[in-house]
């Protein structure tokens, strides 16, 4: 008797899960630069993490520093989240720019992923031990891969796109 309410149940699941992923990649489809930027969230600057942001890679900053500047966890979610709009302007970029270049994108994916995780991790620590040298250490280090990452898709921006660098910068 409860066999079939299962069946139906997982069946009913498959398919709200396969409408959610083919809306998803709509969506995807149907971005512009434009749209990408709009999502970056623009709530902490990365700036005051460097004397040159954006234009060359690293920071000015030590990393407490750097963990009093990007307001703590606040930062730490910006860069979370402005990491996965990152790889979405890579893969904007992969699938709309001729002549890309591929290492520049992978290394884009690579990083982005890389402070995700790091990111994660120093939540995860921040959550358990508040500001102890170990969070403000991957703290500080998410925030170099990040200015670094920054830096690249600037580049990858001025190549491909070169109109809206003012609006990413600004943004960023």
């Amino acid at each position: 008797m409860i066999l079939p309410f299962l069946q139906i149940g997982a069946i009913a699941g498959v398919a709200v899960y396969l409408s959610r992923w083919r809306s998803g990649v709509r969506r995807r489809n149907a971005q512009t630069w434009d749209s990408l930027l709009a999502q970056l969230r623009p709530d902490w600057s990365a700036r005051e993490l460097s004397d040159h942001f954006l234009w060359k890679e690293g920071l000015s900053a030590t990393p407490q520093d750097a963990w009093q500047r990007m307001e703590g966890p606040k930062g730490l979610w910006v860069m979370y989240q402005n990491s996965r709009m990152m790889i979405e302007m890579a893969d904007y970029a992969d699938k709309n720019c001729a002549g890309v270049d591929r290492l520049l994108l992978e290394t884009l994916r690579s990083d982005a992923m890389q402070i995700r995780l790091c990111v994660l991790v120093a939540l995860a620590q921040y959550g358990f031990s508040q500001a102890s040298e170990g969070v403000r250490v991957n703290a500080f280090r998410a925030a170099s891969m990040y200015m670094d990452m920054a830096a690249r898709m600037t580049q990858l921006l001025q190549a491909n796109a070169a109109a809206i660098v003012p609006d990413f910068v600004a943004a960023m």
